[in-house]
């Protein structure tokens, strides 16, 4: 036997671990039942959310798994139901209520904004509002201007709520058990084209704090800040900006967007000195223009251009597709906005 063969090891057997890959919709699935399983406080309520097993299959099978107790299917009556959990978390429960659509959730406005959010304050911080309101939401299905509504922008602006946009099946998860976990109310924006996105979701108790942002993609010239599905038009316009015109963009998804991890963002704007924002809301007070005064007031020394907003068309969602199409932002528009910022850089 020679000396090499004398000292040769075995192999190390092949120990990668195979990560799921689920849809959005099963993500979050998942993160109910776990959290229903791990809590006998947390339920769920809403419109179809039981019989129907949810308008998006997002609660597919958990009223087989749980019962009507904990499954529970309502009228359709939102500041009724929204109101009811607003009161069962007051009372000590922890309520997941699902709203068919965000545009739905107008008619909860009171339950949300003067009962949700201010109860904990009127309290004096003696009663916590533990409650979930689930809200999908996003156009491109033809669904017309009542059911294609972006509202984050809304919501972002009242004390007191949290705010969450998941945009991938594992950040989906890890949110939504967050969210059920923490004892303020949170509104969840779901977005409808992402329920079908497939993604690796790690096994385990994963929770992802509310207020860190992730970095999807590196770049040294320009941040890109993208809410919900414009995270990945985002991405895809970085790679094309890559590949023909050399520019290398930052791509940044908030996750949430109340809390806000500013810090992340500035210090990409510090890095690049061009931001672009991405959104799929109206223009006039969205949460690219609340994003682009905190850049402006917060690193304005370090911009060597204005910054740049790409958002939804100013005008009602059209139910003409070609129409739609063209109210939604798409990655030719965030190329021709960062063309804009780094004009004249290169």
């Amino acid at each position: 036997m020679t000396p090499a063969e004398t000292e040769a090891t075995p192999e190390a057997p092949d120990t990668k671990v195979e990560v799921p890959v689920l849809r959005m919709r099963e993500a979050l699935r998942d993160a109910l039942a776990e959290e229903m399983e791990r809590d006998e406080d947390v339920f769920l309520m809403g419109e179809d959310v039981g019989v129907f097993q949810g308008a998006f299959k997002v609660s597919e099978g958990l009223l087989d798994r749980f019962g009507e107790r904990r499954v529970r299917d309502t009228p359709i009556s939102e500041n009724t139901f929204v109101g009811a959990g607003v009161g069962a978390a007051m009372a000590g429960l922890r309520p997941v209520v699902e709203l068919m659509t965000v545009n739905f959730s107008l008619l909860a406005l009171d339950q949300i904004v003067n009962h949700a959010a201010a109860i904990p304050y009127m309290f004096n911080g003696n009663v916590r509002v533990p409650m979930v309101i689930r809200m999908p939401g996003g156009g491109g299905h033809q669904l017309g201007p009542t059911h294609s509504h972006s509202f984050e922008a809304l919501y972002l602006q009242i004390p007191g709520l949290l705010v969450a946009c998941p945009t991938t099946p594992a950040d989906g998860k890890a949110l939504l058990k967050a969210a059920i976990r923490d004892d303020n109310p949170v509104i969840f924006i779901e977005h409808e084209s992402l329920y079908g996105l497939k993604g690796e979701v790690p096994e385990g108790d994963r929770i992802q704090r509310f207020g860190e942002a992730a970095i999807r993609r590196e770049g040294s010239d320009v941040t890109i800040v993208g809410i919900l599905k414009m995270a990945h038009v985002a991405a895809k316009a970085a790679e094309e900006l890559s590949g023909k015109h050399g520019i290398e963009a930052e791509v940044i998804d908030p996750r949430t967007l109340r809390p806000l991890d500013l810090d992340t963002i500035l210090e990409s704007v510090k890095k690049t000195n061009r931001a672009v924002i991405v959104e799929e809301g109206w223009p006039h007070g969205g949460v690219g223009a609340n994003l682009s005064t905190l850049i402006t007031e917060q690193a304005f020394d370090y911009l060597d251009a204005p910054v740049q907003r790409v958002t939804g068309a100013d005008v009602h969602m059209p139910y003409s597709r070609r129409m739609e199409q063209a109210a939604m932002p798409h990655e030719e528009n965030v190329i021709q906005a960062v063309l804009a910022a780094t004009e004249g850089s290169r």
